[in-house]
């Protein structure tokens, strides 16, 4: 085991959360997280009341936590209360400002989780009250700016000793073996949030072909870019882009925005097909420059087991050569 302040704080044996990817992360992948000693957090995403529901009760039993983006919940923030009444371990806003909702959070007795992906995100996050902050790097999948893991997490890190050194840090973005949690510690971080490696888990809800892409890919075969979310009609706030793997629509479509705007009709239609029929030359698979990293599907317990046998021989093996 690999004990911080993160695993004392949560109460879980392992210091490793999983991203609430939205449709990929249902109750399912969460409670096998949970269960094998990290947190799993249901993938709130855009807003689903019915789908959210369904989640929390293929959950069980298991202690598993929410995440939101936070724009899109507050387009309807009975979601927020709905998530509140399952009463779950954590609850995780992403992408937009916390303060209309950290209170009600904090009041519920419930760890509250705020990802940022800059330095003034983070300061504002902790003005806020998260208990937990995400640095989350632009190599992760999904959506994101534009600042790396490496240099976002120890800033971060710097920030929170300054001003508030009880707040717990977690580093996010391209991190899918024990070397990335060995390194996100040794930055500073009390441990990671994983999304990539953990979304290829026999327990998320992936499509096959998206995963044979996914092993057979790698980081250099991955693109930031907003015309997926144009041909999934998800208006982003300006500046965010999602990472995904290149396919035929994105080599055609990235850099014609204006074009795409124009066939919008057409298109919307198409990539949903194509969405739900598992066709990856036309929809995207949402993941990181991990991906290079993701060599099998296999439950979340065993990714979880390898990740810290790594990280525990790393840290052991660092230690060693210290004289």
């Amino acid at each position: 085991m690999i004990k911080t302040r993160l695993t004392e704080r949560l109460e879980i044996t392992h210091p490793i959360l999983q991203a609430p990817m939205a449709l990929a992360a249902g109750g399912t992948l969460a409670a096998a997280v949970s269960e094998a000693g990290g947190l799993g957090l249901i993938g709130g995403g855009y807003g689903n009341r019915n789908w959210l529901e369904q989640e929390f009760r293929a959950a069980g039993n298991a202690r598993v936590g929410c995440g939101f983006i936070t724009w899109s919940m507050a387009e309807d923030e009975g979601l927020l209360d709905q998530a509140l009444a399952h009463d779950p371990k954590a609850l995780m806003l992403s992408f937009g400002d916390i303060a209309p909702y950290a209170r009600k959070i904090k009041d519920k007795g419930i760890t509250l989780i705020a990802q940022i992906q800059t330095l003034a995100q983070a300061e504002a996050a902790i003005g806020n009250g998260a208990d937990i902050i995400i640095a989350q790097g632009a190599e992760g999948g999904g959506h994101g700016l534009k600042r790396a893991t490496m240099t976002l997490t120890p800033e971060v890190a710097d920030l929170i000793a300054k001003i508030a050194p009880k707040t717990l840090l977690c580093a996010a973005g391209g991190i899918a073996d024990g070397r990335g949690l060995a390194a996100a510690l040794a930055l500073g971080a009390d441990g990671v949030l994983m999304g990539s490696r953990l979304w290829a888990a026999s327990e998320a809800a992936v499509h096959p072909n998206m995963y044979r892409d996914a092993i057979e890919a790698n980081g250099d075969e991955t693109i930031r870019s907003s015309v997926m979310d144009m041909a999934r009609e998800r208006d982003w706030p300006e500046g965010y882009t999602a990472r995904v793997i290149k396919n035929a629509f994105t080599h055609y479509w990235h850099g014609r925005e204006d074009e795409l705007e124009e066939e919008l009709d057409r298109v919307i239609p198409e990539y949903q097909e194509a969405w739900d029929e598992g066709d990856t030359e036309y929809a995207n698979v949402f993941v990181g420059e991990a991906t290079g990293l993701i060599h099998d599907i296999k439950p979340a317990a065993e990714i979880i087991e390898d990740v810290v046998a790594e990280a525990s021989r790393i840290i052991t093996k660092q230690q060693g050569m210290v004289t």
